[in-house]
């Protein structure tokens, strides 16, 4: 598959998605970019090793940013915190080289991603600790969410790469 289509494929993928899917895609990135760190690390490819870090960071910080702290209560809270401290370790896989951090991190976000992947089967609606929508879109319901086409576009490019 060439890389337009798979650029074409991934965007597809990301209009048809629920909300809750397309939360548990991001975590199935950010674990990926964290795979591919530890690759990186054990190949000595630095610059690899800091370009999926810098993945791993930016999804992670896309899904901080857009937390509902308003309606998300202690759930949202808790995210955010979690998110807050993945933030401040990503760096030392960076300045230690270290790979046993991105493991840890994997640790951190792979029950978090099985919950949102069972959400997203479950068709069950948004619970109150999910990104709120960017660009004044709203949807509440899992099924047709209405994202705004900047936040397709946020979620496309982090999704790809």
């Amino acid at each position: 598959m060439t890389r337009n289509a798979a650029s074409i494929y991934q965007n597809q993928q990301v209009m048809m998605a629920s909300p809750a899917k397309l939360v548990a895609m991001l975590f199935d990135r950010a674990i990926r970019a964290l795979n591919d760190v530890i690759r990186c690390i054990e190949n000595g490819d630095i610059e690899g090793r800091h370009k999926n870090n810098k993945k791993t960071f930016d999804i992670i910080n896309h899904l901080d940013i857009t937390l509902d702290m308003e309606r998300g209560g202690e759930v949202a809270n808790n995210l955010a915190n979690l998110y807050g401290f993945i933030l401040r370790k990503l760096p030392d896989i960076d300045f230690k080289n270290d790979k046993e951090v991105a493991q840890q991190i994997i640790g951190l976000l792979t029950p978090i991603r099985d919950s949102w992947n069972q959400l997203a089967a479950q068709n069950t609606p948004m619970p109150g600790g999910a990104p709120r929508q960017m660009n004044g879109a709203t949807s509440n319901r899992v099924s047709n969410p209405k994202l705004s086409n900047g936040a397709q576009d946020s979620i496309a490019i982090l999704l790809t790469g």
